[in-house]
């Protein structure tokens, strides 16, 4: 019996390359809960700041687009870079992707992965009770468990970030209407920053970002210049190479590829955001957060001005929107002996051809693949050139 290829993880990563893995004849098995983290830990009535053109998720065949989701449910089509995606439909799309596409998915958690003892491929135990057998694994967990919380901040929540405590993170919140009538301090310059703060201060929040540097705003897409290239992400040279040849990425020095990663695509709100956000939140634009300590029942940053002096404010709570940061030691369901034997880069797989891993056998994609592959690799539109890519690889290598 041929054993299958394991695919951890149903969100747009997973799916897609699952889809692709099928599509050679490859037997796969494919965990998860589809697409999860965009349904629990992203705030009910987010817009995507990615185009549409930047949110097709992969696939073998043509029929899976965004475009063709709208035809199948009968919704007006997302198709310039002036459609808006709301988040419900991009998960509904994502839901129909993997019916469509991966139907066998099974919707259990999978405890650990070792080496086989004894025989070649890894050992699986999965939360039903089950251990099996794989001879390739394919790690797509995209978010989970990467939230980064500063050290500055978790210093001052004793009992790590919770939605009901003094410190949380913005992946830790569905429901913003739980702070209604409170004050909110929101730690962030990025898009996640700034529309978490908006849609707090809809539900009846009163809000301030509190932003390292400057709260700035895309140009909407009838400014963006029209003599350079198009990409997924705006007009430019460096967006349009970043995009479509990520393959000498890898063999960039390994600093300069990191801050590619932190820089490019960096902290920057969606054109459509600035009407609803300037007017409706307060700003603290500053050098930087000293600390967070809780007093007399409230919470409070003391922050470094840019002009040098030293601030305090204060809230109910404090909300982290201050992203994702990749960490092997985090995907604590890998085995000890397969997180000390990996090739790792400031915490991040190093990965070569096809996204595969030092350890044979064992790929990531999605973002623990944005430090060896770019920062598309860190949106839906990575899958594009991640998927086929990956699943030729393995053919080849385990097929």
């Amino acid at each position: 019996m041929i054993q299958p290829v394991a695919v951890i993880g149903a969100g747009p990563f997973g799916l897609s390359t699952a889809a692709h893995l099928s599509a050679r004849g490859i037997p796969v098995r494919v965990f998860g809960e589809p697409m999860v983290s965009w349904r629990d830990h992203m705030p009910a009535g987010m817009l995507l700041k990615s185009t549409p053109a930047a949110s097709d998720i992969d696939a073998p065949r043509p029929g899976h687009t965004l475009v063709d989701y709208c035809d199948a449910a009968d919704i007006p089509r997302l198709v310039t870079d002036e459609d808006i995606i709301p988040v419900r439909t991009f998960i509904d799309y994502g839901q129909w992707f993997q019916q469509s596409l991966v139907p066998g998915l099974e919707r259990v958690r999978v405890i650990s992965v070792d080496r086989a003892p004894g025989r070649p491929g890894f050992e699986l135990k999965l939360d039903s009770g089950e251990s099996f057998t794989a001879r390739a694994v394919v790690v797509a967990t995209g978010l989970s468990g990467l939230a980064h919380l500063p050290g500055e901040l978790a210093a001052g929540a004793a009992d790590g970030p919770s939605p009901t405590g003094p410190l949380s993170h913005s992946s830790q919140h569905h429901d913003l209407g739980r702070f209604s009538g409170r004050e909110l301090l929101v730690v962030g310059a990025g898009q996640s920053a700034l529309e978490t703060a908006v849609l707090a201060a809809e539900a009846g929040a009163r809000v301030r970002v509190v932003a390292r540097g400057r709260v700035a705003f895309g140009a909407p897409p009838w400014e963006q210049p029209r003599l350079r290239p198009e990409s997924p992400f705006g007009r430019a040279w460096s967006l349009w190479a970043l995009s479509y040849y990520p393959h000498p990425y890898r063999f960039l020095p390994a600093g300069l590829r990191h801050l590619l990663v932190r820089r490019v695509l960096g902290p920057l709100g969606a054109w459509w955001l600035r009407g609803r956000f300037e007017g409706k939140v307060e700003v603290s634009e500053v050098d930087r957060v000293v600390r967070m300590e809780t007093a007399a029942g409230r919470t409070v940053l003391t922050v470094r001005t840019h002009a040098g002096g030293v601030q305090q404010l204060s809230a109910d709570h404090v909300m982290a929107a201050t992203g994702y940061r990749v960490d092997i030691a985090a995907m604590d369901f890998l085995g000890h002996e397969l997180r000390t034997e990996l090739a790792v880069s400031r915490g991040t797989p190093v990965l070569g051809a096809g996204y595969a891993s030092s350890v044979p056998g064992l790929y990531f994609t999605g973002l623990p693949a944005a430090a060896s592959y770019g920062p598309v690799m860190r949106f839906v539109c990575g899958t594009e050139f991640a998927s086929p890519r990956l699943a030729g690889h393995l053919a080849a290598a385990h097929g």
